[in-house]
């Protein structure tokens, strides 16, 4: 299957319109690495990582690949300032960047021959960020793991609302997992699609074996957005949600929220396996991952299903 007009695999020089999302304590230089090696782009996620740790990512990474790969920044982390100037010192052609205002740091990035993608959750954000004059755009629908938009607006809503209203080329994300759904997206007006939960679900993966292997067994209805008052965020159902559940029953407040939440609550359940009292951020597309395989198989089957698909649809 051939993508050689495809605007994505233009603007990245890739052979797949399939991005591999930057998610905290899954997306290390092993897992970007095997997706660009693959024929999609890889992604490290910053997110995560100490300015020193993102650097040594970035090295291992580019031993790893020939091929082009990119690094996720969200743009409340504390030190963006020495993630960024790491970034454009190694060389890295691409950037992610989400949680913030995409004008902050777009021209800068460009100016070092770098290409900015910005996450959004919105119409509203979508348009400006092309008029930050980013180069594409992700619109993310709240199916999506990890922080999500407030608004809760889904994937296949989204992706059509934003296509109306922006030219530059626009990635799907939330809730996609396999060739069909890539296909959908792309048919609602998606150049390509970011796909994250599916890829925690891999060996070459950073995330916990126990964090793996429970995402391999969830199913419909096993993930919730809540906490909304802070930083809206989809989560696995444990002990640490139902703590949550429970709060919510004494009218919290945002300070009592925060204060359940505590730091590294992520890393505990994410990184270090801690099931119970970990924060387990996955998409609601776990419901369909059955099982850990290496990353190359997964875009290897989710382009044939694409095409199969496509094939199918021309005979009605």
């Amino acid at each position: 299957m051939s993508f050689k007009h495809n605007r994505i695999t233009e603007l990245f020089n890739i052979e797949y319109p399939l991005i591999q999302a930057g998610m905290i304590w899954a997306s290390g230089w092993k897992l970007a690495s095997a997706v660009s090696n693959a024929g999609g782009l890889g992604i490290i996620g910053a997110g995560s990582m100490y300015p020193e740790i993102l650097k040594e990512h970035i090295q291992k990474c580019k031993k790893a690949t020939s091929q082009p790969f990119a690094v996720n920044v969200p743009m409340l982390y504390p030190d963006i300032e020495k993630i960024m100037d790491i970034i454009i010192d190694e060389g890295v052609k691409i950037v992610f960047t989400s949680a913030g205002n995409p004008k902050t740091w777009t021209s800068h990035l460009q100016s070092h021959g770098i290409k900015v993608v910005h996450v959004v959750s919105s119409v509203k954000f979508a348009v400006k960020s092309q008029e930050a004059g980013v180069d594409a755009i992700v619109a993310e629908g709240f199916e999506a793991g990890g922080h999500n938009g407030r608004d809760e607006t889904t994937t296949f809503t989204l992706i059509p609302m934003v296509r109306e209203k922006i030219d530059i080329p626009l990635i799907a994300a939330g809730g996609i997992g396999n060739g069909k759904g890539m296909f959908a997206a792309m048919v609602l007006g998606a150049d390509a699609v970011q796909v994250g939960s599916r890829f925690v679900a891999t060996p070459e993966a950073s995330s916990h074996q126990n964090f793996k292997d429970m995402v391999v067994k969830a199913r419909e209805g096993d993930t919730v957005l809540t906490l909304k008052e802070l930083a809206p965020v989809r989560l696995l159902k444990n002990k640490f949600f139902e703590d949550v559940q429970e709060l919510y029953t004494k009218s919290p407040s945002k300070e009592d929220l925060t204060s359940l939440l505590g730091r590294a609550r992520a890393k505990k359940g994410m990184y270090e396996g801690d099931l119970e009292e970990g924060e387990l951020e996955i998409g609601q597309i776990s419901g369909l991952i059955n099982e850990i395989k290496p990353a190359a198989e997964i875009v290897k089957e989710m382009i044939s299903e694409f095409e199969e698909t496509k094939i199918a649809c021309q005979q009605f």
